[in-house]
């Protein structure tokens, strides 16, 4: 979420705010934020039985773990973030060994560059700079004069084979072969392309990150802890950015989808309304009969009452029914389509018990405020000119 904040076009260009140390632990340390960590990703060698490998190395948070990729997966999760273990990705496996879970508790040596900063220079003298001629920026300043890169090497225990890739997505750990704690790799201070960038502005001393990743407790504090970010001057981007055109558009599909509802309700309504004074028409003799014998206007409205409850009822069990059917065959359809593709089954509806009970009461009382002109109607009618009718 959180990145160093370029300026925008067009506006005067002020100095970027740097990422570094200290903003990390302002980060770290705001309302509702449980990890700040940020993304190490570097191509490198590994050595396996005396034979060289180029990979990918990430390093991994610890709660990568509860995110899914790694459900399945042969072997364990890392012990700890200071352990020297490491998981591999199964087409790194694969190129290592024919047996790949064969490689679980063996060694593996990778080599990378290390990052070593050389000492700051000391503060020159004005005065004396003067009369000496011209001196470097960094005499001036006092700042590291650069840094040096220096080979390493260091053995990690194979613990486990990932069989999926874990997902990429911002700021993630995807796209890595052999995967280590982060905590570890944060500590082995691997050379990386946003060293160089600090080294152009001068702040090689200081570590720097081209981007952190922060995650909170729930989705809906994302919003005030991106805003919390940006009031301390960096630049934010988060799922809820990416994802909002894509909400705008679900939001005027949603808006269609009241109409059609609407429509199709107001239809249903008035088929009700029609069956109900249908039924009155033709029973006028009935009613008559019924009032003679001794009915109230309030039997008489009772009675076409229960009538469109029942077809209500009813109406509502055949919704459900055929809203299910057409369901099962929208995701048996979908499930072939992905199949002949090799891709894994999903499911695209869900039809609860409470959404089943919902739909039938509401169907109930959709055809009981149908029924009320009706039901009124045939209550209103004269005994003697219903007797009449033929």
């Amino acid at each position: 979420m959180g990145r160093q904040n370029p300026p925008e076009s067009g506006a005067p260009r002020e100095p970027a705010k740097i990422l570094d140390d200290e903003g990390r632990r302002k980060i770290a340390g705001l309302p509702n934020v449980i990890e700040v960590y940020p993304e190490i990703r570097f191509p490198t060698e590994v050595q396996f039985e005396g034979k060289p490998y180029s990979t990918t190395v990430a390093g991994i948070p610890p709660s990568a773990k509860d995110e899914g990729a790694f459900d399945g997966m042969k072997g364990n999760f890392f012990s700890s973030q200071s352990s020297d273990e490491a998981i591999l990705q199964i087409e790194l496996a694969k190129d290592l060994s024919s047996q790949p879970d064969s490689l679980i508790g063996k060694n593996i040596v990778l080599r990378y560059a290390e990052r070593q900063p050389l000492p700051a220079e000391p503060k020159a003298n004005k005065n004396s700079s003067a009369s000496q001629g011209a001196v470097s920026t960094d005499e001036i300043t006092g700042q590291s004069a650069g840094f040096s890169i220096v080979p390493r090497e260091k053995t990690f225990r194979i613990i486990g084979i990932v069989e999926t890739e874990p997902a990429t997505s911002v700021g993630s750990f995807g796209r890595g072969r052999l995967l280590i704690p982060m905590q570890v790799a944060e500590v082995l201070r691997v050379a990386q392309a946003n060293d160089l960038r600090g080294l152009l502005r001068r702040s090689s001393s200081k570590q720097t990150y081209d981007s952190l990743t922060v995650r909170v407790k729930t989705p809906s504090q994302v919003k005030s802890v991106e805003d919390a970010i940006q009031q301390m001057g960096y630049g934010t981007f988060s799922l809820l950015d990416a994802t909002k055109a894509l909400r705008q558009v679900f939001e005027v599909f949603d808006l269609f989808l009241l109409i059609f509802g609407s429509l199709a309700l107001a239809v249903a309504s008035l088929g009700i309304v029609n069956t109900l004074v249908m039924a009155v028409l033709e029973r006028r003799r009935e009613i008559g009969i019924l009032k003679a014998l001794g009915a109230a206007n309030r039997d008489v409205r009772l009675l076409f009452f229960a009538e469109a409850g029942v077809m209500g009822f009813f109406g509502g069990i055949l919704g459900v029914i055929l809203g299910w059917l057409i369901g099962s065959a929208i995701t048996l359809a979908t499930n072939i389509s992905l199949h002949r593709r090799d891709l894994p089954s999903i499911n695209l509806t869900s039809v609860p018990w409470w959404l089943v009970g919902t739909a039938i009461v509401f169907s109930i009382l959709v055809s009981l405020a149908a029924g009320i002109y009706p039901a009124s109607r045939a209550a209103k009618l004269n005994p003697v000119e219903a007797l009449r009718y033929e």
